[in-house]
């Protein structure tokens, strides 16, 4: 017996006819199942069949200024849709969202009227307040590791309290004094709740703001490292604090957000009526939760976009508006609310299914 072998030259055997070679890495899902792993997708269908029903079911929104109202009821909840589908992406989510947006103009409102300041130094006082609560949200849900839940309904109630009472206290009524005539106030107004012409139709500035945001959003999330560190964080803070992500960092920001939406929304309250009523932004965080949710974020984190958000906030301000040009009773608004949020997880839930099965 020979000491070497020779070896056997391999031989190439052709696949059969109609078969196709793999080269063996997993097969490439259809086209279909890839655009139903966005999470914005289901929503943007949602967002088209609730527009096609109401121009059938209500003539006036074919109207132009009609759809410009629609817009503008969009993009207020819109606007802080964002930051709390960013927050919520992160892993978390804030229920003292809706108050602070008042605790916003009332510090602005207040500050500027009672020491007759410039409207600016009012503004940029309550800028500084509502990145505070916000950072104070972070700070207290790090250090402490309670639920967000928790925090953030603790800090909705100290709001909530502070809002009405200091209040009081300081106008000796429930709302603030008309700052219409004081100085900054019309540079102020321009920027945060101007209108302009387009087509013959008035557009709130805010529509703007809110798509302009939205843009700014979704480049942070896909092409930014702050945004590889929003969905690492939301997915797993322990293994994304493994791998060098700075969790607190990327946390306490997170919220600082939402307090910067809080208070360009209150900016652009006071300044398009004037004054502001203490007791109001109760019930709104969850409808800013509740559009993030139908625009494709999970409650869990790690999953969504800010594309989607979008879309949400338009069925939310089509729907409401929708129904009052319609002719039927508003008191159906929040019933069909509920409706579109069930439907959106159950149809969210489909899809992750759908297009994560092979």
């Amino acid at each position: 017996m020979s000491m070497t072998q020779q070896a056997t030259p391999a031989v190439d055997t052709p696949p059969a006819p109609g078969q196709k070679q793999s080269d063996g890495r997993t097969r490439q899902r259809p086209l279909a199942l890839r655009l139903l792993a966005r999470p914005e997708v289901g929503v943007f269908l949602g967002a088209v069949a609730v527009l096609v029903f109401f121009l059938f079911a209500a003539p006036p929104v074919r109207d132009g200024s009609s759809m410009a109202n629609i817009l503008y009821q969009s993009s207020t909840i819109g606007i802080m849709a964002l930051p709390v589908a960013l927050l919520m992406i992160g892993g978390e989510f804030d229920l003292s969202a809706g108050v602070a947006v008042i605790t916003s103009a009332l510090t602005a409102s207040m500050l500027s009227y009672q020491l007759t300041l410039n409207v600016w130094v009012g503004v940029v006082v309550a800028l500084l307040v509502s990145l505070a609560i916000g950072a104070f949200n972070g700070w207290l849900l790090v250090k402490t590791g309670l639920p967000s839940f928790l925090v953030t309904l603790g800090t909705f109630l100290i709001l909530q309290g502070v809002n009405l009472a200091v209040t009081k206290l300081v106008t000796e009524n429930v709302a603030t004094d008309d700052i219409s005539d004081m100085d900054g106030f019309t540079q102020a107004q321009k920027l945060f709740a101007s209108t302009f012409n387009v087509g013959g139709v008035n557009v709130k500035i805010t529509v703007v703001w809110w798509l302009v945001f939205a843009a700014l959003a979704t480049w942070v999330l896909l092409r930014t490292k702050y945004g590889n560190w929003i969905f690492a964080v939301g997915g797993n803070k322990h293994s994304a604090r493994a791998v060098g992500v700075p969790v607190t960092f990327t946390k306490i920001s997170l919220f600082m957000l939402v307090g910067f939406g809080a208070w360009f929304v209150g900016m652009h309250q006071l300044f398009s009526f004037n004054t502001v009523q203490s007791g109001e932004g109760v019930g709104q965080e969850l409808i800013y939760i509740a559009a993030a949710v139908i625009g494709g974020c999970l409650l869990t984190g790690g999953y969504g976009s800010a594309i989607g958000p979008v879309f949400g906030a338009f069925m939310f301000g089509m729907v409401q508006q929708g129904i009052v040009y319609a002719g039927w009773n508003p008191d159906w608004f929040k019933a069909f609310l509920g409706v579109m949020l069930l439907g959106a997880v159950l149809i969210n839930l489909w899809v992750q299914r759908t297009a994560t099965r092979r």
